[in-house]
């Protein structure tokens, strides 16, 4: 397990799995960032025109494009350090071009939880106008579904229910960092 990637729907946890890793040294290639990125490129703001702008990429460059601008990151993370995260895949598409680029190496977590628990977390959380609205909410994740994140968390390694506690989840994300995805799963039975 070289690179782990991430996938889940809005409110997940994936952002709480990323803090892990940092706390844990590992560096994490976070791929919103990459939207957001090209958000500013392009003279725009991320927190209104980020899901058009992750649209446009795929349709003009593919739809591995963030995928593909992540890569080098990755890439470059790997140098130095023994696992990097990558926080965020959208797609199966993503998710094989990440395992073409790493093979075995490369593990896919699918962090799940019920949508009342993901919808809860989000109004408290009220990062952007999206997360404090049900309704947009459930736009944001067809958005995402259409995608094809549906698709890629079937396609997962391994499973993280994030339905208890904050700090039974935090334990299983370092049991996964630690022991690695089969101690994972094997806490899950």
């Amino acid at each position: 397990m070289k690179v782990i990637g991430t996938v889940g729907l809005p409110g997940s946890g994936k952002g709480e799995l990323a803090e892990v890793a940092r706390e844990s040294g590992i560096p994490v290639v976070t791929m919103g960032d990459i939207i957001r990125e090209e958000c500013r490129n392009r003279g725009l703001d991320p927190a209104t025109e980020h899901g058009t702008i992750a649209k446009a990429l795929r349709e003009e460059e593919g739809d591995d494009a963030i995928a593909a601008r992540s890569l080098p990151v990755v890439e470059d993370h790997l140098e130095s350090n023994d696992v990097v995260l990558v926080d965020g895949l959208r797609s199966d598409v993503e998710l094989d071009r990440f395992r073409d680029a790493f093979g075995d190496e490369f593990v896919l977590v699918s962090v799940e939880a019920p949508f009342e628990t993901r919808a809860e977390r989000l109004l408290d959380r009220g990062r952007d106008a999206s997360d404090t609205d049900v309704e947009a909410l459930k736009k944001r994740e067809e958005r995402e579904l259409d995608f094809g994140m549906g698709e890629a968390m079937d396609r997962a390694d391994v499973v993280i229910e994030n339905t208890g506690t904050l700090a039974e989840y935090r334990e299983k994300i370092t049991l996964l960092f630690e022991e690695g995805p089969d101690a994972v799963a094997e806490a899950n039975t």
